[in-house]
Protein backbone atom coordinates (compact mmCIF):
# COMPACT_ATOMS: atom_id res chain seq x y z
CA UNK A 1 0.00 0.00 0.00
CA UNK A 2 1.43 3.10 -0.79
CA UNK A 3 0.14 4.94 2.44
CA UNK A 4 0.29 3.09 5.61
CA UNK A 5 -2.79 5.51 6.92
CA UNK A 6 -5.18 4.29 3.59
CA UNK A 7 -7.09 2.07 6.38
CA UNK A 8 -7.48 5.09 8.39
CA UNK A 9 -8.52 7.19 5.91
CA UNK A 10 -10.90 5.36 5.01
CA UNK A 11 -12.55 4.86 8.56
CA UNK A 12 -12.82 8.30 9.46
CA UNK A 13 -14.31 8.70 6.22
CA UNK A 14 -16.92 6.11 6.72
CA UNK A 15 -17.80 7.60 10.52
CA UNK A 16 -18.42 11.32 8.38
CA UNK A 17 -20.55 9.67 6.00
CA UNK A 18 -22.31 7.91 8.62
CA UNK A 19 -22.48 11.22 11.01
CA UNK A 20 -24.58 12.90 7.74
CA UNK A 21 -26.49 10.06 7.31
CA UNK A 22 -27.95 10.44 10.66
CA UNK A 23 -28.06 14.00 10.00
CA UNK A 24 -30.15 13.85 6.89
CA UNK A 25 -32.45 11.93 8.16
CA UNK A 26 -33.18 14.02 11.24
CA UNK A 27 -33.94 16.57 8.51
CA UNK A 28 -35.91 14.29 6.66
CA UNK A 29 -39.40 15.97 8.05
CA UNK A 30 -39.95 18.72 5.61
CA UNK A 31 -41.05 21.63 7.41
CA UNK A 32 -44.87 21.83 7.82
CA UNK A 33 -46.80 25.16 6.91
CA UNK A 34 -47.47 26.94 9.96
CA UNK A 35 -51.42 28.64 9.39
CA UNK A 36 -50.84 31.39 11.24
CA UNK A 37 -47.50 32.59 9.06
CA UNK A 38 -48.17 34.06 5.78
CA UNK A 39 -47.42 32.18 2.71
CA UNK A 40 -43.71 33.92 2.03
CA UNK A 41 -42.67 33.35 5.70
CA UNK A 42 -43.71 29.65 4.89
CA UNK A 43 -41.81 29.92 1.44
CA UNK A 44 -38.36 30.89 3.22
CA UNK A 45 -38.60 28.49 5.83
CA UNK A 46 -39.13 25.69 3.77
CA UNK A 47 -36.08 27.46 1.31
CA UNK A 48 -33.88 26.68 4.56
CA UNK A 49 -34.73 23.55 4.90
CA UNK A 50 -33.94 22.42 1.63
CA UNK A 51 -30.89 24.80 1.54
CA UNK A 52 -29.70 22.45 4.88
CA UNK A 53 -30.45 19.61 2.69
CA UNK A 54 -28.65 20.05 -0.40
CA UNK A 55 -25.70 20.98 1.63
CA UNK A 56 -25.49 17.46 3.40
CA UNK A 57 -26.39 15.73 0.30
CA UNK A 58 -23.31 17.74 -1.10
CA UNK A 59 -20.61 16.79 1.84
CA UNK A 60 -22.30 13.20 1.55
CA UNK A 61 -21.58 13.24 -2.42
CA UNK A 62 -18.05 14.89 -1.48
CA UNK A 63 -17.66 12.39 1.62
CA UNK A 64 -18.74 9.29 -1.15
CA UNK A 65 -15.93 10.62 -3.68
CA UNK A 66 -13.43 10.36 -1.19
CA UNK A 67 -13.88 7.47 -0.07
CA UNK A 68 -14.55 5.59 -3.45
CA UNK A 69 -11.11 7.04 -4.40
CA UNK A 70 -8.96 5.59 -1.16
CA UNK A 71 -10.86 2.30 -2.01
CA UNK A 72 -9.71 2.44 -5.55
CA UNK A 73 -6.24 2.86 -4.21
CA UNK A 74 -6.41 0.51 -1.94
CA UNK A 75 -7.97 -2.38 -4.10
CA UNK A 76 -4.98 -1.38 -6.59
CA UNK A 77 -2.71 -2.12 -4.24
CA UNK A 78 -3.99 -5.21 -3.09
CA UNK A 79 -4.06 -6.28 -6.68
CA UNK A 80 -0.43 -5.31 -7.17
CA UNK A 81 0.26 -7.65 -4.43
CA UNK A 82 -1.46 -10.46 -5.55
CA UNK A 83 0.19 -10.70 -9.04
CA UNK A 84 3.68 -10.41 -7.03
CA UNK A 85 3.10 -13.39 -4.88
CA UNK A 86 1.67 -14.90 -7.56
CA UNK A 87 4.65 -14.40 -9.72
CA UNK A 88 6.65 -15.64 -6.51
CA UNK A 89 4.46 -18.71 -5.91
CA UNK A 90 5.75 -19.55 -9.89
CA UNK A 91 8.92 -18.79 -9.47
CA UNK A 92 8.85 -20.93 -6.71
CA UNK A 93 6.83 -24.09 -8.02
CA UNK A 94 9.57 -23.62 -10.83
CA UNK A 95 12.29 -24.07 -8.65
CA UNK A 96 11.17 -27.18 -7.08
CA UNK A 97 9.71 -28.70 -9.88
CA UNK A 98 13.77 -28.52 -11.64
CA UNK A 99 15.13 -29.76 -8.01
CA UNK A 100 12.64 -32.62 -7.61
CA UNK A 101 14.05 -34.13 -11.14
CA UNK A 102 15.60 -37.38 -11.09
CA UNK A 103 19.34 -36.72 -11.84
CA UNK A 104 21.41 -39.50 -13.25
CA UNK A 105 24.26 -40.45 -11.88
CA UNK A 106 27.79 -39.92 -13.18
CA UNK A 107 29.55 -43.58 -14.06
CA UNK A 108 32.15 -44.02 -11.31
CA UNK A 109 34.35 -47.16 -10.80
CA UNK A 110 33.23 -49.86 -8.10
CA UNK A 111 34.05 -49.41 -4.66
CA UNK A 112 36.51 -51.55 -3.63
CA UNK A 113 36.12 -53.01 0.08
CA UNK A 114 38.97 -51.64 2.44
CA UNK A 115 41.23 -54.66 2.89
CA UNK A 116 40.30 -56.00 6.43
CA UNK A 117 43.07 -57.03 8.45
CA UNK A 118 43.37 -59.84 10.66
CA UNK A 119 42.33 -59.88 14.24
CA UNK A 120 44.99 -60.45 16.30
CA UNK A 121 44.14 -62.25 19.46
CA UNK A 122 45.39 -60.93 22.36
CA UNK A 123 48.49 -62.94 23.86
CA UNK A 124 47.16 -64.87 27.13
CA UNK A 125 49.64 -65.85 29.65
CA UNK A 126 50.40 -69.88 29.99
CA UNK A 127 51.01 -71.44 33.20
CA UNK A 128 54.28 -73.24 33.17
Amino acid sequence: MKDIGAGEIIYDLQKKIQQIQIDLKKLDNPISDIPELILSANLIRENEYLLKINLKKSELLSLYEQYSGNLEELFSSVFEIQFELKEILKEQSSLISSSSKPKTKPKTKPKTKPKIKPKIKPKTKRKK
